[in-house]
């Protein structure tokens, strides 16, 4: 199939890497914490003004509800047609306004540190550039291309998930350059879905040393609950759980009358998701006089390895063998807006963004080594007519 690809295919080794480093420190320099819908507008008007007097639609979707703005980015010239391929990343960050004074963007050997640098602001960057650098160069790819960036992934999507359906729903396939992991050249066909649940014990207070038989203990409650959630991560194949936090109580001397825990839990498949779901919000009291609150539900459906995404991979392992570029693939327990798209049944490759580490971690880095593979490969995806047929038909 190689010798089928485009000749004027950009190179790696035509890639200026520096500048695209240049690029992606700026974006990372600009901080975009979920809980800051304004400086998630700052980062959005940036990248508006760098594609001025070029031929390119936006659509600004607004903050709303504490929750970050959108913007939708379309290339459509005279000449390309049918349904549009679709770029998704997210600006958001899980990184707090002044965490950039305690640890500023540095550079070490092929490590380039940064607070949201790997999840994902240098995938999403590249996913921007690329368009932009298409759309600068007037070149007419075989079908319009968008690029979409959301502001309140790291908080669930809450408010951008009715246009990330809306724009899965349209498109011919989408890529999503969330950080990659692994060996370089792998990307993810598969994501485990994810449920939250909050769980409250509500017992009976009561003086610990006089008359500690006439309360009920939530904490009691609570605990035997731990222990049989997390037990489950023995017993079953298709589903995690994880207890992540836990509150309760007063003093020392009081009997607990409230105690809650908040649960994740990820899941391979809807069968397993619709199980564990419907027993999670059923579980009744363990003990004597406790009543129970259970809160919660599945925040993203499981990104499963169809039909139509192993087409889409195996186009693309073909495109980066005629790249000169290694391609693997990989499943992931993480979730990403890609769960949402490819739920809806579209051809889904996620994990297209740059290899490195420490995805809300302190050691956050990406690695500079990568940065022109992704973009060559991105945009190669976006020109090539023979890549799309292989990847839709």
């Amino acid at each position: 199939m190689s010798e089928k690809f485009e000749q004027d295919l950009p190179r790696v080794d035509e890639i200026d890497t520096e500048a695209l480093v240049e690029g992606i420190v700026r974006w990372v320099e600009m901080e975009t914490p979920s809980d800051r819908p304004d400086l998630i507008d700052l980062l959005l008007d940036h990248v508006e003004n760098s594609f001025y007097g070029l031929p390119v639609e936006m659509r600004r979707i607004a903050s709303r509800d504490g929750c970050g703005g959108q913007l939708i980015i379309e290339y459509r010239p005279e000449g390309c047609e049918g349904q549009p391929a679709l770029l998704m990343g997210h600006i958001d960050t899980v990184w707090n306004a002044g965490t950039l004074a305690e640890r500023p963007v540095r550079r070490e050997g092929d490590r380039l540190h940064g607070p949201g640098i790997f999840d994902m602001k240098a995938g999403s960057y590249l996913a921007t550039e690329t368009l932009r650098r298409i759309t600068e160069e007037r070149r007419v790819p075989p079908r319009p291309i968008r690029v979409y960036l959301n502001g309140d992934e790291e908080i669930g999507s809450p408010t951008s998930r009715e246009t990330i359906e809306e724009l899965a729903s349209d498109a011919a396939f989408v890529l999503v350059p969330e950080p990659a992991f692994e060996a370089p050249g792998t990307v993810i066909t598969a994501r485990k879905g994810w449920a939250r649940f909050s769980l409250t014990a509500h017992g009976v207070s009561a003086h610990a040393g006089g008359n500690r038989t006439d309360g009920r203990s939530a904490i009691h409650e609570i605990a035997r609950h731990i222990m049989d959630i997390e037990a489950m991560n023995e017993t079953e194949e298709r589903a995690t759980f994880n207890v992540g936090t836990v509150t309760g109580g007063t003093r020392t001397n009081v009997v607990p009358d409230l105690a809650s825990i908040e649960i994740d839990m990820r899941a391979d498949d809807m069968a397993a998701v619709e199980r564990h779901v419907a027993a999670m919000l059923k579980r009744q009291p363990i003990g004597k006089d406790i009543r129970l609150e259970i809160e919660g539900g599945l925040n993203r459906p499981p990104f499963v390895r169809s039909a139509e995404v192993a087409r889409l991979y195996e186009a693309t392992r073909a495109l980066a063998g005629y790249l000169g570029l290694p391609m693997d693939e990989t499943s992931r327990g993480g979730v990403s807006d890609g769960n949402f798209a490819a739920a809806l049944g579209r051809p889904v490759l996620d994990g297209l963004g740059c290899n490195g580490a420490g995805a809300h971690a302190v050691h956050e880095h990406i690695l500079v080594s990568t940065v022109a593979p992704r973009a060559a490969l991105m945009h190669a995806m976006l020109m090539s007519r023979h890549f799309q047929n292989l990847a839709t038909v």
